[in-house]
């Protein structure tokens, strides 16, 4: 399972640098924040894996739930649900404006809110694991 989860912090981490430097597209406040809390999963499950160690669970489970609680903070934005006052990106490129919609409904936000719930359930499974 912390394979799994190193694949799609792996996968994450890519594909916010190929947005950004690709595709030239300039990340937002939260964005960054996201990613903050993403690349570091990367290195966590990669230190756990080789060799084996569960235990980094208790490291990774902390930086993902505040990935997770900012990318559902952004995707709320993007939907409206949040009003304009409480919007952190009052100056530069805005946290609201759809950069990237697949689908008409998959942004880049929702996609970062999938990868922090796929990693979350896994290490909640890993940890589930361990108490046996």
């Amino acid at each position: 399972m912390l394979f799994v989860g190193w694949l799609i912090a792996g996968a994450a981490t890519l594909g916010s640098l190929f947005f950004s430097e690709v595709m030239e597209r300039v990340p937002c406040v939260l964005c960054w924040y996201q990613r903050i809390a993403m690349f570091p999963l990367a290195f966590i499950f990669t230190v756990g894996l080789f060799p084996l160690d569960v235990r980094c669970v208790r490291y990774a489970l902390p930086i993902a739930l505040a990935g997770w609680a900012i990318a559902l903070y952004h995707c709320l934005l993007y939907l409206g649900v949040i009003p304009e006052s409480l919007r952190p990106c009052t100056q530069g490129v805005s946290c609201a404006d759809v950069k990237i919609e697949l689908v008409g409904f998959v942004t880049i936000p929702f996609l970062s809110l999938l990868g922090f719930t796929l990693i979350i359930s896994l290490l909640l499974a890993v940890r589930k694991g361990i108490k046996q």
